[in-house]
């Protein structure tokens, strides 16, 4: 048996004292990867059973937790995680961090789990500690995606033998991707000017095939590639047919995003040029207006590019968001920084996120359009 967990991700074990958490962890996770409330027991009182040390041991998980996952490094709590409180603590030690949680749940049986106690002289405690704990467990279950967990995992013992653990990257982790890169901003409909650009960068293409360039270079598109222009539609016809052929990849703007929630049934306002994107889309064939809603609904936030050196995003990207998967992270290269007030147009006042801006990593986007491009603190606004 196979399961997959993001290489980033806050993975909390759930289970039974004596359902063989400890152990699976040991198996399948490096030994500086692992967080046990009961080593932070003894770390703080020298008694790794203490319950009156429970208090300041999980504030050492939390603590330690966090460091780790500032620093963008799996982490995975060995506790028995068997009641909601428990839980909701990691959770928000997930959302702050903006990694994905994931559960594990180690699912016992109760005279399985008391058996193991029994036979350790640090675990001689009653029969009723682990039935509370199996009964918290089976009244946790059915709740454990809508506490907010993305990937939940109920085991049983006999799935433990040959269990496989694979990592798999983030969507937006392209580091292995080296460019050379043509990043191009806003298009907003402007196939004409498009075509032009990529002409002039060394593109090409053949009548039907999408734009290549003969050195191998990649176009990376900033999103925003509807509204305003006169050729929404050959817009999209572009970058997909580039993205396709693997000439180009695209993050959303936040143009893309009101459009994909309009082709989603959803009630939005024709303003700001979407009234033209959607008089275009009207007379297209249905099937490949399918096409372009399923292309919008695939797009990923942003990309971390060339070993972690570039990071590409519509409106810029904090350097505590970057890999990393959360709805705030999404919201933040859609619209950046924002006040939560409106201006005197209706639109969204924004921060200056760049000023304040010291990342190791190049950040290029759009959103807000500036005279010309100026590279301001390692981030550069190409709108």
């Amino acid at each position: 048996m196979k399961i997959e967990i993001p290489e980033l991700a806050l993975v909390v074990l759930i289970g039974a004292s004596g359902s063989g958490k400890s152990s699976f962890a040991r198996q399948h996770f490096k030994p500086t990867e692992v967080i046990s409330s009961d080593f932070c027991r003894g770390l703080v009182c020298d008694d790794e059973t203490s319950l009156e040390a429970t208090n300041d041991a999980f504030d050492l998980v939390h603590y330690i937790a966090s460091k780790r996952l500032a620093l963008g490094k799996l982490t995975v709590i060995d506790a028995t995680n068997v009641q909601q409180g428990a839980r909701d603590g990691l959770l928000a030690l997930a959302r702050k961090f903006y990694v994905q949680p994931v559960a594990i749940v180690i699912n016992t049986p109760e005279e399985v789990c008391h058996a193991r106690n029994q036979m350790r002289s640090d675990r001689q405690f009653g029969v009723h500690v682990v039935r509370n704990h199996c009964r918290q467990l089976r009244g946790s279950l059915r709740h454990l995606e809508k506490e907010g967990f993305r990937f939940v995992h109920v085991l049983r013992p006999e799935q433990l033998e040959d269990l496989e653990i694979r990592r798999v990257k983030l969507w937006n982790d392209k580091k292995e991707e080296t460019g050379p890169f043509d990043i191009i901003g806003d298009v907003h409909g402007c196939a004409t000017e498009l075509e032009e650009l990529l002409d002039k960068l060394g593109y090409s293409r053949e009548e039907g095939e999408a734009f290549v360039h003969p050195e191998g270079r990649k176009a990376v598109f900033v999103g925003d590639i509807c509204d305003r222009g006169p050729r929404v539609v050959d817009s999209y016809k572009i970058v997909m047919a580039m993205e396709a052929a693997g000439t180009a990849l695209c993050v959303p703007g936040n143009h893309d995003d009101k459009l994909k929630k309009y082709l989603d049934g959803k009630k939005v306002k024709l303003a700001h040029g979407l009234q033209n994107t959607v008089d275009e889309l009207n007379a297209q064939p249905q099937e490949w207006v399918k096409s372009l809603h399923n292309w919008l609904d695939a797009r990923i936030s942003h990309y971390v590019l060339d070993g972690g050196g570039l990071v590409v995003a519509h409106a810029g990207l904090k350097e505590n968001m970057q890999g990393r998967a959360a709805g705030k992270v999404r919201a933040f290269c859609l619209y950046g920084e924002t006040t939560g007030e409106t201006d005197e147009w209706g639109l969204p006042e924004r921060l200056d996120w760049a000023r304040e801006y010291r990342g190791k990593s190049a950040v290029v986007y759009g959103h807000t359009p500036v005279p010309r491009a100026v590279w301001l603190n390692n981030t550069l606004n190409i709108d």
